[in-house]
């Protein structure tokens, strides 16, 4: 009886996470706006920082990357991580970015991808909404296929993500959130703006071998009883930002729109984010996508201490995080 051959266990690899950019819609600060936040961030006064607009990379070996969502801001925020810089030992084309994966149509979210132009290959997934959209603008048509497959996810129903003849050694699982339609595409004869399932969705982002996911949902109404059972003891979670108070955007005389006209839940509140999750035993919670007119991006403001003092955090353009 031969011993069986001795091998090296399977090398291990922790999860890396990258938040390309933290901001909502417009950035921060936003090129026309002078609320007190934006003058605040480009005066330099301590305690703002300037952030993109909202985008995460996710990598199981640190070499292969996928975007979750293309900012606007994608090529500034590509030169600001060298991670996601080409390989000068790949030859004269090379990108270790090989996928990217769309929550929604929405501006900040889906236009970043014509800076992925130049023949490259690459996967684009999103749901059969947000396809559809890309394909009705002939804008995207820069992406050539077959070189740039569209990919159609369906809900509910994880899937090996891969792209450019690489497997990124991840599982993704799209799902519904609440939420509408993005702002271009609304109908306004609806009563629900033309909104359907499949608008909004949110993330579930898995290393299969380490058993280590996370969940990630830039956008989100409200926290329904489905969304909080399937959020229920999460390890990390990425949540909708986007305002402090649902009103905050009217009364600083920005936009005549509540965070609920806009499909974005708000922090503070009985019918906030902080309420639902302090009950969902979530072990790190980070807000992203964070608009400009949220005083949490006042690192001395009172809303920031509500937030610190609630287990949140607020997330920033460069955070890195590992599982």
């Amino acid at each position: 009886m031969f011993a069986a051959e001795w091998a090296p266990p399977a090398e291990r690899h922790p999860m890396h996470i990258k938040v390309l950019g933290s901001a909502a819609g417009g950035g921060f600060p936003q090129w026309n706006c002078n609320c007190r936040n934006c003058v605040s961030v480009r005066a330099g006064t301590p305690g703002f920082r300037a952030r993109t607009q909202s985008s995460l990379a996710v990598s199981r070996d640190g070499v292969n990357w996928a975007l979750l969502n293309a900012s606007p801001d994608l090529r500034q925020q590509i030169n600001d991580t060298p991670a996601l810089h080409p390989n000068p030992r790949a030859g004269l084309r090379h990108s270790p970015i090989k996928a990217a994966v769309l929550t929604n149509g929405d501006v900040d979210h889906i236009i970043g991808l014509i800076n992925l132009r130049e023949a490259q290959p690459f996967s684009v997934y999103a749901s059969d909404r947000v396809l559809a959209t890309i394909r009705a603008n002939s804008v995207f048509q820069v992406l050539a296929e077959p070189l740039v497959p569209r990919i159609e996810m369906a809900l509910d129903q994880p899937f090996q993500l891969e792209g450019g003849g690489t497997d990124l050694g991840l599982t993704v699982e799209a799902f519904a959130v609440p939420g509408k339609v993005a702002l271009y595409l609304e109908d306004k004869s609806s009563t629900n703006f033309g909104s359907r399932e499949g608008d909004t969705i949110g993330l579930k982002v898995t290393d299969p071998l380490e058993k280590k996911s996370f969940f990630y949902i830039p956008g989100c109404a409200e926290i329904d009883e489905e969304l909080a059972g399937r959020l229920q003891g999460a390890s990390t979670v990425f949540f909708d930002g986007t305002l402090f108070t649902d009103n905050e955007m009217i009364e600083q005389g920005l936009l005549n729109k509540t965070g609920a006209r806009m499909g974005h839940i708000s922090m503070s509140g009985p019918q906030g984010s902080i309420a639902a999750f302090s009950k969902l035993g979530v072990g790190r919670l980070i807000y992203v996508h964070i608009n400009n007119s949220n005083p949490a991006l006042d690192d001395n403001s009172p809303a920031r201490k509500a937030i610190d003092g609630a287990g949140w955090e607020v997330g920033y353009d460069g955070m890195e995080i590992r599982l």
